[in-house]
């Protein structure tokens, strides 16, 4: 049975890296837990803080953001409907829960290569004709945009794939390519007239002492080619940092 083609063809470089894929805007906090969320056209997401404490130790009490998203229903269908035909036509074995914790592993080790501007350890990992473009950005980035850039597992509030496509090009290749959208938290120092789409909160802990952070985003798009004889990995073949590196 053949798999029909879906969003067109697009005709990829002949030229393609493949590596092993490792396996969190708009939202203003204050210190009351209250939060104002702007509108979106295909995606919210909310916070809220959660105060904790514990007498283990002496520990202080400290605020935890919580962030929650509320996924258009039409790309939430959408994407359903193309993680069946992957598992159906490509890979069984296929999970989109597994692939999303990859995802993430991947990309808070690859941010954290950008903003150490150690470009050699991207080799493998991201397509090789986006590393020089990748290069040629990041060094002319100041450097708090650059320690803006890498996020830290533990920063990373939300992460959902923002779409999904099946490819052909004119050989009979074929491909699956999957953009995932990440929300992260980074305390760098960033101009608050300078980077759009960013919103700044702060986080109380029991002494008075308060801590500044940002909701950042990011897209990275992952790609694979499901051709036979073809090794199965997955390559980060796009990247933007929320206005920081588009």
């Amino acid at each position: 049975m053949a798999l029909p083609v879906l969003r067109g063809c697009y005709r990829f470089p002949s030229t393609f890296s493949f590596s092993r894929l490792f396996l969190n805007e708009g939202i203003i906090l204050n210190r009351s837990g209250k939060t104002r969320i702007p509108p979106s056209s295909s995606a919210g997401v909310s916070a809220v803080v959660r105060p904790y404490s514990s007498d283990r130790g002496g520990q202080k009490p400290v605020q935890k953001v919580m962030v929650v998203g509320i996924t258009n229903p039409f790309i939430w269908f959408r994407t359903r409907i193309y993680y069946f035909l992957i598992r159906a036509y490509f890979d069984k074995e296929f999970s989109i829960e597994e692939f999303t914790e990859g995802a993430k592993q991947a990309f808070s080790h690859v941010s954290g290569l950008l903003s150490k501007c150690q470009f050699e350890g991207l080799e493998g990992l991201v397509a090789k004709d986006l590393i020089g473009k990748l290069e040629e950005k990041c060094n002319l980035l100041p450097t708090s945009y650059k320690k803006a850039l890498s996020a830290d597992p533990e920063e990373i509030m939300y992460t959902t794939a923002a779409d999904v496509g099946i490819y052909y090009d004119d050989n009979g290749r074929k491909f699956v390519s999957i953009l995932m959208r990440f929300w992260y938290l980074t305390s760098a120092r960033l101009p608050d007239d300078t980077v759009e789409g960013t919103r700044i909160f702060q986080v109380a802990f029991g002494d008075g002492e308060e801590e500044t952070k940002r909701l950042l985003t990011a897209n990275y798009e992952f790609q694979r080619e499901f051709t036979k004889g073809v090794t199965p990995d997955w390559t980060i073949t796009r990247i933007e940092h929320s206005k920081l590196l588009d």
